[in-house]
């Protein structure tokens, strides 16, 4: 695989110079906005591009990557910077792409349960415009990530267990390819059979086959009634097992996210709440106000019988958006644990049937490493997230992280899991996905990228090691 950018200094300057020509103010090189562009929200060192561009069209794009081809000059996408595994960085430099001013809902289509929008609204943005028209979509990671960066990293989240993630709830997209060409992956019918299907081979890619400038995603409609609730747990082995029990029974649960007791303390403390600081699923039912009733007493019922309770809910929007919003604030939360130290969020993802093994040995083995690590997780698929505190003037400590967590990841893998269930593999998994794959699978990714990224100048560095 080639390195991009041969002629680097003097490619890169040309290419500046073509976009200033063109962008004028909407091309910025200052080392501020640069370094904002670079890693954001993970400890793999700031790696900023040369500068950063603001398309407002397909066409601009569309000039953009066509102008750093001729000159193999990197082309990094960039939506809102939530990602956590360094997607965003510019090892090689180049040009970030940023999608802000491309944040328009192009057209819905309620009767179908479809919206085309461009990739640099917001979840939020688009769930705004939608409600009165009786839909929404229903993919929620938490951080209020833009669509087409959600799309870009197979985000999934809260909801995932229900409605699943990214790859499910992504119709079509139109996707700047290598040489500036625009493709279309697919239509807006609800399936098809016809071809490949390259709108799940996009979404996922991280930036790495194409990018993307505006996607025909699946809609939902707004449940009648919507029920949540917490229920505390002796230990987080009964909450897990609660979990898998919930699904096993076929109750079509919405949301159930799991809270061990150092995370639930941490909550408490960011999010100014009462829970009991024991392991905690946070759980919400979707439906008619007779089912959301049903499917509360019977997941109250599992959780007895595994010594949880007592399991109280709430229907009441405010109390809602409380609840959930503490939930997504876990990040922070867990951050403000240990004063001064860095956060690293990771995740891993395993069959549910082995989450409360995998889950259990992971704080054995916190604990043992005398590490704080909060732990949440979308335990209905198996994902669980770690957030270890870490002081990066420590050697010895981040040697001791490392360490950790390839632990954990091995762990996962030994469980028929998987290195990262959302956060994606930007950077930061890389040297994960061998073992993971095998090498004819990585093989034949590296085959995919070599032919739709024959220059290599679409976000490098990322997924695929280099050859």
């Amino acid at each position: 695989m080639p390195s991009p950018g041969d002629s680097r200094p003097d490619a890169v300057r040309t290419v500046i110079a073509g976009l200033a020509a063109q962008f004028g103010n909407r091309l910025v090189t200052s080392q501020a906005v640069r370094d904002q562009h670079g890693n954001t929200l993970t400890w793999v060192a700031n790696q900023p591009p040369d500068a950063v561009v603001f398309p407002q069209s397909t066409e601009d794009a569309q000039d953009i990557v066509r102008l750093c081809a001729k000159h193999r000059v990197p082309v990094i996408p960039y939506g809102t910077g939530t990602s956590l595994e360094g997607q965003l960085n510019a090892p090689s430099g180049g040009i970030s792409v940023d999608f802000r001013d491309m944040n328009r809902v192009l057209s819905v289509q309620a009767e179908d349960l479809t919206c085309v929008i461009e990739p640099g609204i917001t979840r939020k943005a688009l769930n705004e415009h939608l409600r009165d028209q009786g839909v929404f979509f229903p993919i929620d990671p938490g951080a209020d990530a833009s669509l087409g960066g959600m799309a870009a990293t197979r985000a999934s989240g809260t909801n995932a267990v229900r409605y699943g993630t990214m790859k499910d709830n992504v119709l079509a997209l139109k996707v700047i390819t290598a040489k500036g060409e625009v493709m279309q992956t697919a239509r807006r019918a609800k399936k098809s059979a016809s071809g490949y299907d390259l709108t799940r081979l996009i979404v996922g890619s991280e930036g790495t086959l194409g990018i993307i400038t505006e996607l025909t995603l699946k809609l939902t409609g707004i449940p009648e009634a919507i029920a949540s609730g917490i229920c505390p747990f002796p230990t987080v082995e009964a909450a897990c097992n609660a979990t898998i029990l919930t699904i096993q029974a076929g109750i079509p649960v919405a949301r159930i996210e799991l809270l061990d007791a150092l995370q639930v303390r941490a909550s408490n403390s960011y999010s100014k709440l009462t829970l009991p600081e024991t392991p905690m699923l946070f759980v919400e039912f979707h439906g008619t106000a007779e089912g959301v009733a049903e499917q509360s007493r019977r997941f109250g019922e599992i959780a007895a019988e595994l010594g949880g309770g007592p399991f109280e809910w709430a229907t009441k929007p405010e109390d809602r958006t409380r609840l959930w919003q503490a939930r997504h604030d876990a990040y922070w939360a867990g951050r403000a644990l240990r004063p001064g130290a860095m956060p690293l969020a990771t995740d891993v993802c395993v069959p549910i049937s082995r989450l409360a093994e995998c889950v259990t040995e992971t704080q054995r083995d916190i604990a043992e490493a005398g590490f704080l690590g909060p732990i949440a997780g979308h335990v209905g698929d198996g994902n669980f997230h770690v957030t270890l505190l870490v002081d990066m003037q420590d050697q010895a400590e981040i040697k001791k992280t490392e360490a950790l967590l390839e632990r954990l990841v091995e762990r996962a893998l030994a469980m028929d899991g998987t290195c990262t269930g959302e956060h994606g593999v930007g950077q930061g998994k890389m040297k994960y996905l061998l073992a993971e794959h095998g090498p004819e699978a990585l093989a034949a990714m590296r085959a995919i990228k070599r032919a739709l990224d024959p220059d290599n100048i679409l976000n490098p560095g990322k997924i695929i090691p280099a050859m």
